[in-house]
């Protein structure tokens, strides 16, 4: 798999309650995007990035990391292929990104996403 991005997903009780710590303590002042159970917030200056994650909406189990490849069909075969444990199949979800879930073999789950182009 080839990544192109990696991206840290906290945990948080509450996306608006955490919000101002990361956009104005640590400047990242850009939302991106805020889905109200995801939210993710940017450095206009240096492009430094966090997604605060409240549960995923849509998958058994809340990821550690996003993961982002410009193959994610193929990233889902090669680890079926090495038999890694899926945790959510490939989906398109309906806000658009194509996604699954994969246990690495120290426990941790991993979102390996595409976005839409």
């Amino acid at each position: 798999m080839r990544v192109t991005r990696i991206i840290a997903d906290l945990r948080v009780a509450d996306v608006e309650a955490a919000k101002s710590f990361y956009t104005h303590y640590l400047g990242l002042s850009t939302e991106e995007f805020n889905m109200g159970w995801v939210a993710r917030y940017t450095s206009p200056d240096t492009g430094a990035n966090v997604q605060l994650v409240t549960r995923d909406a849509a998958a058994p189990e809340d990821p550690v990391i996003s993961v982002l490849t410009e193959d994610v069909d193929g990233a889902y075969a090669e680890a079926q292929e090495l038999g890694y444990e899926i945790v959510h199949p490939l989906t398109t979800e309906p806000w658009g990104v194509r996604r699954f879930f994969v246990r690495a073999p120290d426990g941790t789950v991993i979102n390996v996403v595409r976005h839409r182009d």
